[in-house]
Parts: structure tokens; C-alpha cells; sequence
């Protein structure tokens, strides 16, 4: 097979089976891929401060930021595959990625782990109510399948945040 560019390639109209309309579909593709873009930039998060945690509680943050990225990750394939089932499209690329993100990076050469459970505690709390925000949406075009996945997902990321504000608690 011979490399063309994409300038070249014809691109085929999607028609993916779905009783949704097609404002709905427009509408809820494009938030989910907005949602697994940031949900990408949180499991990062979560693994760079997984791999550069130190201090006295390194192995059990460690091993908890080991767990909820793993956790993190698994809503990726759920997302975008949604997000195609409806007849939508999804992420392309990491510069995607990047202009769609509402979570912040973290690019600095040293945290505290204390600041990094504080900061993956606040994003967590954002990505809940990204989601609920997402809820209002697919229950208002009765998209039950996204709702019901986005129910476990806030579920998980009330979890997630909660683990991490309990960790960061100090004394009474």
C-alpha cells in the first residue's frame, strides 16, 4: 500500500446506526471527546506523580496514584467507543488533546506530594462535574447508554477524590 497524504485520502461520510438525532450525536460526540481529552490529561497527571512521588508515604501514595491511573485509563476506550457508536468521531492526536483540555498539566520539575494529592483531589472534583455537566446533557437527548457509563464514572471520580482528600487531611 502506497502512503498518501491525508490532503488526498476521500473521506467517507459516517453513517453509524443510531436512533439519536443528529444534534444529539453532534452534540454528545463532541463533548465525550472533550471529556477523554481530559481524562487523558488526568491519567498523565496521575502517572507523573505516581513516578515522581518521594517522602515518608511514598509506597502507599504511590501504589494509590498506581491504582486510580490504571482506573483513570480504563474510561479511555469507553469514551471515545461511545463516542463512534453514536456516529460521532473522537480524538486524533495528542495535540488534539491539547486544545481541547480543560484540566491543567503540571510541568514542574518538583511538587510536594502534599500538593500533588491537593492537585489531583481539585482535578478530580473538576472532572466529576465536567461529567455531571455531560449527564444533564445526554439525559436531555435520552442517550441512556452515555448516561448510565457517565453515572459509574462520577461515581469513580468521587472515589478518587475522596482518597486523596483523606489523604491530605492532617490531625484533628
Amino acid at each position: 500500500m502506497t502512503y498518501q497524504p491525508a490532503s488526498k485520502i476521500q473521506r467517507a461520510a459516517l453513517a453509524t446506526p443510531t436512533d439519536l438525532s443528529s444534534n444529539a450525536t453532534t452534540d454528545i460526540a463532541a463533548a465525550l471527546t472533550a471529556l477523554l481529552a481530559d481524562v487523558f490529561v488526568l491519567y498523565l497527571k496521575t502517572k507523573n506523580f505516581h513516578w515522581h512521588m518521594s517522602g515518608p508515604h511514598f509506597r502507599d501514595y504511590h501504589l494509590m496514584l498506581d491504582e486510580q491511573g490504571e482506573q483513570i485509563f480504563a474510561m479511555t476506550d469507553d469514551i471515545a467507543e461511545r463516542a463512534r457508536k453514536i456516529g460521532g468521531t473522537t480524538l486524533r492526536s495528542i495535540g488534539h488533546i491539547g486544545r481541547l483540555q480543560r484540566l491543567l498539566d503540571n510541568d514542574a520539575d518538583y511538587v510536594t506530594p502534599e500538593d500533588m494529592l491537593a492537585e489531583l483531589r481539585d482535578d478530580n472534583k473538576q472532572l466529576v462535574s465536567l461529567m455531571r455537566q455531560l449527564h444533564e446533557l445526554t439525559s436531555e437527548h435520552n442517550d441512556v447508554a452515555t448516561t448510565s457509563l457517565l453515572e459509574n464514572w462520577i461515581d469513580e471520580g468521587e472515589r478518587r477524590a475522596w482518597f486523596l482528600f483523606e489523604s491530605t487531611r492532617r490531625g484533628a
